[in-house]
């Protein structure tokens, strides 16, 4: 394995890592021509920018490695459009890098996706499942490039962050505003759910939750799901439209 990483503060925190320039560490061109599989983990705006640096290097039977679809889904707005006699191939953590390379290190697994764009060398699902093992994924589902991208700027918006967010704080400002204390309005917002809920709910489930709960509790989020399923549903279809469209995808850009 090696790096290929312009020159800068990352190039530096690499070295400071213990990646070695001449021998594991290069320019992004040198390492593009050494290596046989090119994992682009760029941002998708670093991507674009890098993108006639990379291509060049890009010769017969080499692979193409994306953690995310988005460069290669809205190809005619960024550009990325790889030469036909290579591999083009996903592997999509379902998390952060953080936690990717936090759990690798604790020998467990993150989940990931996993999608072929193209191949050209008749290897390229072998090396794809390799790949998403290598990186310590938990489990592997298949995907295609534009589903992952599609669902990925859908959930980042919505349940994953987005919708969370403006959750929370239109609670915790009703709250507020009917003269409930800082510190209860966000205990009862923010603090029990992601400190004593959320933990339980992942790892048993909802149904679990109905069932350890108090009746008042139980009866009143039977009571009450309806209604905001009802409600927020709109704007999740409004947002899926959008990101579809690529009209998400074009204001990140």
């Amino acid at each position: 394995v090696i790096v290929g990483q312009r020159q800068g503060k990352t190039y530096d925190k690499a070295v400071a890592d213990g990646w070695v320039p001449g021998e594991t560490l290069f320019g992004i061109e040198e390492a593009c021509e050494k290596g046989t599989i090119i994992m682009c983990l760029l941002s998708d705006a670093a991507v674009m920018s890098v993108w006639p640096t990379i291509k060049p290097y890009l010769t017969a039977g080499k692979d193409l490695y994306f953690s995310h679809g988005f460069a290669i889904t809205w190809s005619d707005r960024t550009g990325v459009v790889p030469p036909a006699d290579i591999d083009v191939i996903m592997v999509a953590p379902k998390g952060s890098g953080t936690s990717l390379r936090t759990m690798f290190l604790e020998g467990r697994g993150l989940n990931s996706s996993y999608a072929i764009y193209q191949d050209a060398t008749g290897n390229a699902m072998d090396r794809t499942i390799a790949l998403g093992i290598g990186i310590g994924s938990g489990y592997l589902f298949e995907t295609t490039f534009i589903r992952e991208a599609t669902s990925d700027l859908t959930g980042e918006r919505g349940s994953l962050m987005g919708a969370i967010q403006g959750l929370l704080l239109a609670q915790y400002e009703v709250l507020r505003e009917n003269g409930h204390t800082p510190s209860e309005a966000f205990n009862e917002t923010v603090e029990e759910l992601t400190q004593s809920l959320m933990p339980l709910f992942a790892k048993n489930g909802m149904d679990w939750m109905y069932a350890n709960c108090s009746t008042t509790a139980q009866r009143g989020a039977l009571d009450w799901m309806g209604p905001f399923h009802d409600a927020i549903k709109p704007v999740v279809e409004k947002l899926y439209h959008s990101v579809k469209t690529g009209n998400e995808a074009q204001i990140s850009i």
